[in-house]
């Protein structure tokens, strides 16, 4: 499925959620969820602050979403996240019957939905999402780059950008 305007104004939001992320020192991803035409949930990675393996963006605002909406499931919901979800997030996206995800990079060694696998496509399970990938793609790179360079380096060193 081909990305839309309002594709980059949402996926906007979950850029938000990914530099949320990075002033707290966590990898910069975010995401958010859409149902209705509203935002339901929201979240970004926080797994060393709360110490959890399972406290990704997606998951978070999973979480959030269903809170909101007072139920378990969200068919019809769009995930935007800046990331390819892996494969743990993805099954919670199966879980939930998330309609379509949105994201910006792939995650080479991670991705559950399109780089080491494609769950969120599999025709041997009951649900299936559909994909729309590339969309924020520029900005979502530069924060993954930026702080994993910062991580190696020690440092914060300017970009081009900057």
């Amino acid at each position: 499925m081909s990305a839309s305007d309002s594709d980059a104004a949402w996926m906007e939001l979950a850029l938000q959620q990914a530099r949320a992320a990075e002033a707290l020192d966590e990898v910069p991803i975010g995401a958010i969820v859409v149902f209705g035409g509203k935002l339901v949930g929201r979240g970004h990675n926080l797994t060393r602050t709360l110490r959890d393996p399972t406290a990704h963006a997606e998951i978070l605002a999973l979480r959030e979403a269903c809170r909101t909406l007072g139920a378990m499931r969200i068919p019809g919901a769009v995930v935007y996240t800046t990331v390819e979800p892996c494969f743990l997030c993805a099954g919670a996206l199966l879980h939930a019957r998330a309609a379509r995800v949105v994201w910006g990079v792939r995650d080479e060694k991670f991705g559950g939905c399109a780089s080491l696998g494609s769950l969120l496509s599999d025709p041997r399970l009951n649900h299936r999402a559909q994909i729309t990938e590339g969309v924020g793609a520029t900005e979502a790179r530069d924060l993954l780059q930026q702080f994993f360079r910062k991580k190696r380096t020690g440092r914060d060193e300017p970009t081009p950008d900057r």
